[in-house]
């Protein structure tokens, strides 16, 4: 049996290739970058936590009927997942605005989307990851017609899902970023991770604009509390899923 072969170092995932050519070994990093990696640190337990909240939401999602590219995790920052062609994009859904929506468009912080905003952003450290019009999307040949729809509505159904699982850990699920790929029967299938580093979370019971926040805007924004607020979401995703670690 060979060992396992690195394939992909990213800002957060160590991403290595197995025996099983349809099964790739994730290492969650505890390294933490913001505004395109200019701003880089480290928070403590990161990768332990942020790899036991996807998994849980991962396999909550599987159970509502969102396939996903999980498989299971053979330590606490490790998980197996199926090796997929991943497109390149990043697909965000928007409850309430936040972050660049309003430095863009002058919306007031805090303001109700309805409906959810769904954007697609070019996957390219190079350009800056911008945001797409469907037309440029297709100009560039990201995805298929068919793709983007389909995307498009799992990206609701999973902010439907994911929204509802939050409000019973008492957490808004503000916003977050999603990826997809297809694997080798070219079955689409959600990808990547969900976490604090991937979403914007606010503690239903804090009003406070600083104080609420759950997510890597901690880190981002100099808050302080960061490994704290991880864990805080780490265990009310696992007592309201009621997963053992």
């Amino acid at each position: 049996m060979s060992a396992p072969t690195l394939l992909y170092e990213g800002k957060a995932k160590i991403l290595y290739t197995t025996n099983d050519p349809e099964i790739l070994l994730t290492f969650f990093k505890d390294d933490a970058t913001a505004f395109n990696a200019q701003k880089r640190g480290k928070i403590a337990h990161k990768g332990e936590i942020n790899c036991t909240i996807s998994k849980i939401l991962f396999q909550y999602l599987e159970e509502h009927g969102i396939v996903t590219h999980f498989i299971d995790c053979p330590a606490p920052n490790q998980m197996r997942v199926r090796a997929l062609k991943i497109l390149p994009l990043e697909v965000v859904v928007r409850n309430i605005a936040a972050g660049s929506l309003c430095q863009q468009t002058g919306l007031p912080q805090g303001t109700v989307l309805e409906p959810p905003l769904v954007e697609f952003y070019y996957k390219n450290d190079q350009l800056g990851d911008p945001l797409l019009t469907r037309d440029r999307l297709l100009l560039l040949k990201l995805a298929t017609p068919e793709q983007v729809d389909q995307i498009q509505q799992l990206a609701l159904q999973i902010n439907t899902h994911l929204s509802a699982f939050f409000k019973s850990c008492g957490i808004i699920l503000v916003d977050f970023k999603l990826e997809f790929g297809l694997d080798s029967e070219s079955q689409l299938r959600l990808a990547d991770e969900i976490s604090p580093d991937t979403c914007r979370l606010w503690n239903q019971s804090e009003f406070d604009p600083d104080r609420r926040v759950m997510d890597k805007d901690r880190f981002r924004r100099d808050l302080g509390d960061v490994e704290n607020a991880y864990q805080e979401v780490l265990e009310r995703v696992i007592a309201t899923g009621n997963y053992q670690q």
